[in-house]
Order: structure tokens, then C-alpha cells, then sequence
């Protein structure tokens, strides 16, 4: 998008003004707490998985919102069996002895540093400590939404089955025997799809059916009452998850080796299947945070993947809840550092982010503001600046400086997100321990965005 005369290029820069407050502490967050904070599902973005001042604005937000306005869950761009582990401990049910360090050890598929780093630690030591604090029934969750967890999630259900029905087991175990030739590697059950028509869809599929089929003998009344909702303890309801992710891991595995971007619609259609059920776990009036990347979290009805025929956790949620329902902050920056990796399964490094290319929304926002700032959008959003198309720079766990160009991604900004956190200077993550090389690294399995 280019201005052509100076008239063009001063209402463009009074509106970025207008809707911009400085951004230096927490109480600074006034605006877009005031914002969100009537929504059912407020989705918090970042620019990069590996920017610590994203996580750190992103846990302030979050704090406020269920301090002051009693938010209930987190949902996060995680896998389903690690972040149980978290929600159990966050809840005071389990791992007592660990200290938010030792329970984020436990994170162990590449990159691990996006959830075991400082940053996450603090929030979840803060998280643990507002919980003990209060009722059980009162805690806040912390569940995964992703759908890589394919083999964590069979175990975790075969391990239930044999202690707790014995006689479907046997549904369990053809499944894992049918994936059990490829080494506990997704990636090569779903290369040797390609090759041959037989897959695990069926066999997965039957295992779902059939832990639907247990959850639904196990349902109880919310509240004791008949005439209430059905719902599931948390061990049913952990159980059912799995063998979601089960079924949808592997058509997603399957659909990517293809270099098929519906990969992409797979996983965030199950993102968002699992966010609303989370939702439905928690209770009536349940509200819920989303931390995802920008990605995700914006509407892609508003950029050029829209185009490609993606869609993304934000516009989902957008088109399947009423309106208002849904709140959507994004992050950006204009330089610093940030943690990636060169290359898919490779160990992290700190690279620095130069700044922001000439014509992008992140050089603008630097020649206009030259500080960081939070802007609140109006409902009216048609605005040069809101209704202009411009590159808006996404960076994911895998980053090149040199290949700039490829970082930004066509956006119109009032469509994409209801507010904006803009970042002068940010630096990289710092991950809890190293990432080491695996022997085989696993192909990417997460296609961009962008």
C-alpha cells in the first residue's frame, strides 16, 4: 500500500495516533482490558514463538483478565498430554514436589524451549499460587490444543483402557500395532501412505468411537442435577481429548506429507473443535484465553491466506460464536533478537530480527509512534490506516534474517485482530535447558501461515 500525497501520508499517521497510548507498565493494559474483557474467548497472538516480551505483555494481559474478570482457562499452542501434566500441577492435583521448572522438563518434542523457558515458568509459578488460593471447582485450567501428541496420546489412553476396561483394550492395540512398524515416527507412517493405500485411519477411528462410547456410560450430572448438562470428570474428559487427537493427528500427518495446505485447516479446525470443548468442560459461563501465534489468532479472512483457502483459530472462532463473543490481540515489533532455529528439529539460536522492511505495518507504526504503545480499534474500522493492506511480519520456530521478505504477510489490520501491541525493541527467549540434535530430525510439521 503507498500514499500518494503528503495529505494521504498525515491522515494515515493521525490515526495511527489516535488510537495509540503509551505502553509502559501494566495499568497501561486499561484499554484493551476494557476491551476483552466481556468476551467469551479472548485470543492473545505473537509475532514469534521465541520473543520473550510477547509472553511476558501476553501473561500481564492474561493476568488482569482473570484477576479483575474471572477468566477460567487457558488454551495454548501445545500439545494435549504435556500441558494436562501442567493443568494438574497449575490446579494443585498433581506433581506437588516439582517446583514450574521441573514440570516443563517434562516438555520433550522439538522445539521444547516454545513452553519450557522462563517466561512460562513465572506465569505458571504465578498461575499455581492464585489457584492454591482457592476452591478447586474455582482453579484455572491449562490445556493443550495442538494435534501433533499422536503416539502420547494413544499411550495415554491404552495405559486407562487396561487398568480401567480391559475389554476394549484390544480396539487400543490394533491401532498402535498398525502405527508401531514406523518406530514411533509419524512422519514415516505417513511417507509410506504415499506409497501404499492401506493407512490407521480406520483403526483410529474405531478407537475414538469406542472411548465416545465409554465416556458416554461415564457422564454425570453437572451439579447432581437431571435436568442438567451431562458432563465428564476430568479423567473422561482427558481420555475422550486423546483419542481426538489420536484420530486427527493422523489425518493431519497423512495430509501434510502430501505438501497439501489443508494440513494447515486440519490442525486449526481441531484447535478450535478443542477450544470449545474446553469451554463446555469448564461450566456454564466459562470464559477462556487463547495463546497461539499471530497466525492462528488472527482472522485470515483479512490477509492473503485467505486466498490460499486456510483459515485460521481466530476467524473460526469469529464465524461459529455470536458476535462480541470473540477478542482478538496481535503483537508486533520493529527489531531486537529472537529464538529459532535454522532449520526443522535444529538446537535454538538467538538471531537477530533487523528491523522492519520499508512499507511494512512494523516500519510504519516505527516512524509514526518511535515507542511502544497498545492500540485499541473502533468499531468503525474504515480508516486509511485500519482498511490499508500491509506486511505484517510473522516469524515462526524456524527463521532465516536473510530471507526477510518471506516474514510478512498481507494484512489488513481492522480485519485481522480487534487490538494491537506494538514493541519498539524485543529480545529472545531464554529456554530452560538446550535443545539437543535429534538423530533423525522429524520433516517440519508445521506448515506456514505465512
Amino acid at each position: 500500500m503507498r500514499w500518494n500525497t503528503q495529505d494521504d501520508r498525515e491522515a494515515v499517521a493521525a490515526e495511527i495516533r489516535s488510537l495509540a497510548t503509551p505502553l509502559m507498565g501494566v495499568a497501561d493494559l486499561d484499554r484493551v482490558v476494557e476491551r476483552t474483557h466481556d468476551a467469551r474467548f479472548v485470543c492473545i497472538g505473537e509475532a514469534s514463538h521465541g520473543t520473550s516480551e510477547f509472553y511476558r505483555w501476553r501473561a500481564q494481559l492474561s493476568r488482569r483478565l482473570i484477576e479483575e474478570h474471572g477468566f477460567t482457562w487457558i488454551g495454548v499452542e501445545g500439545d494435549w498430554p504435556d500441558c494436562w501434566r501442567i493443568n494438574r500441577w497449575v490446579r494443585g492435583e498433581a506433581d506437588q514436589d516439582l517446583d514450574a521448572v521441573g514440570v516443563l522438563e517434562h516438555f520433550e518434542r522439538w522445539p521444547t524451549w516454545m513452553w519450557a523457558n522462563h517466561d512460562v515458568a513465572d506465569f505458571l509459578t504465578w498461575l499455581r499460587s492464585w489457584n492454591l488460593d482457592r476452591p478447586l471447582a474455582e482453579r484455572v485450567g491449562f490445556y493443550g490444543l495442538d494435534v501433533y501428541s499422536l503416539w502420547d496420546s494413544l499411550w495415554q489412553i491404552m495405559t486407562w483402557l487396561e487398568t480401567n476396561a480391559p475389554e476394549s483394550l484390544p480396539t487400543a492395540l490394533r491401532a498402535w500395532h498398525c502405527f508401531l512398524p514406523f518406530g514411533e515416527d509419524p512422519h514415516r507412517y505417513a511417507r509410506a501412505t504415499r506409497l501404499v493405500p492401506t493407512t490407521c485411519e480406520p483403526d483410529v477411528v474405531r478407537l475414538l468411537v469406542e472411548v465416545r462410547r465409554r465416556s458416554r456410560d461415564r457422564r454425570r450430572y453437572r451439579g447432581g442435577d437431571e435436568g442438567g448438562d451431562h458432563v465428564l470428570d476430568d479423567t473422561m474428559f482427558d481420555l475422550v481429548q486423546n483419542a481426538e487427537v489420536a484420530a486427527n493427528a493422523e489425518h493431519y500427518y497423512r495430509t501434510m506429507v502430501r505438501g497439501d495446505r489443508e494440513s494447515w485447516n486440519i490442525r486449526d479446525r481441531h484447535m478450535v473443535d478443542t477450544i470449545e470443548r474446553v469451554a463446555v468442560h469448564a461450566g456454564p459461563g466459562s470464559r477462556g484465553l487463547v495463546w497461539e501465534h499471530n497466525t492462528h489468532v488472527g482472522d485470515a479472512r483479512a490477509t492473503d491466506m485467505s486466498r490460499a483457502g486456510m483459515v485460521t483459530v481466530g476467524q473460526l472462532l469469529r464465524e461459529r460464536q455470536p458476535a462480541g463473543a470473540v477478542a482478538l490481540v496481535g503483537f508486533a515489533s520493529h527489531r531486537g533478537t529472537v529464538l529459532a532455529a535454522s532449520s526443522w528439529g535444529s538446537p535454538e539460536t538467538a538471531f537477530t530480527v533487523p528491523e522492519a522492511r520499508a512499507g511494512s505495518l512494523e516500519a510504519l507504526l516505527h516512524e509514526t509512534l518511535g515507542r511502544p504503545a497498545l492500540l485499541v480499534f473502533p468499531d468503525d474500522r474504515s480508516g486509511p490506516w485500519l482498511s490499508a493492506t500491509l506486511g505484517h511480519r510473522a516469524i515462526g520456530v524456524v527463521y532465516d534474517p536473510q530471507r526477510e521478505a518471506g516474514n510478512y504477510v498481507p494484512t489488513r489490520l481492522g480485519g485481522r485482530y480487534d487490538a494491537l501491541i506494538w514493541l519498539e525493541h524485543t529480545t529472545a527467549l531464554q529456554p530452560l535447558h538446550h535443545e539437543q540434535r535429534p538423530r533423525e530430525p522429524e520433516l517440519e510439521t508445521e506448515p506456514t501461515g505465512f
